[in-house]
Order: C-alpha cells, then sequence, then structure tokens
C-alpha cells in the first residue's frame, strides 16, 4: 500500500466532504492527530475503520487501498492486487505487534534478572530464583519474536543466558569476595562454609571475623571436619 497516496486521497476526499479533521475524527471515535497521520502518511487506519471512513467519504474499501476512485476497467484488477496488499499490510502490523511484545518482555526479563542479583544478598536463594525467573521471562519475549527454529534458538538462549547469570556470580565470588549464589550445596562448620556448585566450589575461611577470606576450588566433596582442616591448612601457607 502506498500510504502516500492513501493520505493525500482522503484529505481530498474529506475536504470534498467540507469535514475538519476534528470532525471527521468525531464520526470515527478517534484522535484528530490520527487524522493528521492519515493524510501525511505516516501510518494507516486500523482495519476496522476501513469500512466506516469509506462511508463517510462516499468510497469503496477498494478506491481507500487503491488511493484513488477506480473505474470499471480497472476495479478487478486492483481489488486483486488490493487483497495482497491488505494480507501483506496486516501481516506486517502483527509482526511488528509482536516484535514490541516480545521486545518488552526481553527487556523487562532482564531488569528482573539484573535487580535480583544487585538487591539481594549472595547468601540469599532469592536472588538466583528471581534472576533465572527473569530469565523466563526474556525468554518469552525471544520466542515471540522469532519466526524460524523457534526451539533451538530458545533452547540455545537460555542456555547462553544461564551460562552467563553463572559467569557473573564466579567474577563476583573472585573478585568481590562474596558467596556463590547458585550453590547446590552449602556445608557449614564452625569457622567455615563450603559451597558446592555445578562448576567449582568455594571455601569461605574464618567466616564473620575481620580475617575471612574466599577460596575457589575444584569441585570436590567435603564435609564439615575437611573444610575445617582446608582452611587450616591455607591459613598456615599464608
Amino acid at each position: 500500500m502506498n500510504q502516500e497516496k492513501i493520505g493525500k486521497f482522503i484529505k481530498t476526499l474529506r475536504k470534498e466532504k467540507k469535514l475538519t479533521q476534528s470532525e471527521l475524527a468525531t464520526k470515527l471515535e478517534v484522535t484528530d492527530k490520527s487524522i493528521s497521520n492519515w493524510e501525511n502518511g505516516k501510518n494507516m487506519p486500523d482495519l476496522s475503520l476501513f469500512k466506516p471512513l469509506c462511508e463517510i467519504l462516499g468510497i469503496t474499501i477498494n478506491d481507500l487501498i487503491s488511493g484513488e476512485k477506480l473505474n470499471k476497467d480497472n476495479y478487478q484488477e486492483k481489488f486483486e492486487e488490493n487483497i495482497l496488499n491488505t494480507i501483506d499490510y496486516t501481516n506486517k502490523k502483527v509482526t511488528n505487534k509482536n516484535n514490541i511484545i516480545g521486545i518488552t518482555f526481553i527487556t523487562f526479563g532482564i531488569i528482573i534478572a539484573i535487580t535480583a542479583m544487585t538487591i539481594f544478598p549472595s547468601e540469599s536463594s532469592w536472588g538466583s530464583i528471581y534472576s533465572i525467573f527473569g530469565g523466563l521471562i526474556s525468554l518469552i519475549g525471544i520466542f515471540i519474536i522469532t519466526k524460524k527454529h523457534k526451539i533451538f534458538i530458545c533452547i540455545t538462549y537460555f542456555i547462553l543466558f544461564i551460562l552467563l547469570l553463572f559467569l557473573i556470580d564466579y567474577i563476583s565470588v573472585k573478585n568481590i569476595k562474596q558467596a556463590p549464589r547458585f550453590s547446590i550445596v552449602k556445608v557449614t562448620s564452625e569457622n567455615a562454609i563450603y559451597y558446592d556448585t555445578i562448576f567449582y566450589d568455594v571455601v569461605r575461611c574464618n567466616k564473620d571475623t575481620d580475617n575471612e577470606y574466599y577460596e575457589i576450588i575444584k569441585n570436590n566433596n567435603y564435609d564439615k571436619d575437611n573444610i575445617q582442616n582446608y582452611c587450616k591448612r591455607i591459613s598456615k601457607i599464608n
């Protein structure tokens, strides 16, 4: 559809009917700005307004989509062409709407994840729960905007999202010296805490003291005695 041509056509017919933009807007129950946007070719009337608009302007829907009054000779030819144009226009509107909804979900999900990682203490399980929840929300957005290979793209996205959360968590443990958020097992002794995550383990020695420190180690199975002994060995070395 030629939006600019259709807009000029609407403007010409409106003036022929001696209607102001405000009067036409009132009849169609839309805003003056909507009429102005149509006539300037910025956008098109909603499909639900085609029939009442044409009745007011005294034309057919085929005339409206063509942007001109058609004669009998080219009416049928234009009719078929306009059906295809209308289908294409509708598909584009649906796609644009889906993209807006999808991007909104993605943005909202990422904000939830970032907020959860920022607000909740690393020891709280709520941080990991809400960050994963944010990932699921953003995954809905990916599903909405993806046209082909939805399942593959969604699975890939979610895996990468989770890996990114683990990476951020690892960096926080190493640089900020805080407990890992995504620990599966947590073992506590008198002066130490052992955190077992999927990819690595963390031992928190001298907990809640001025000499508290974190050690990232390879995956091992520790009990209370083991982590106490580990911290003692590290203390002697240091």
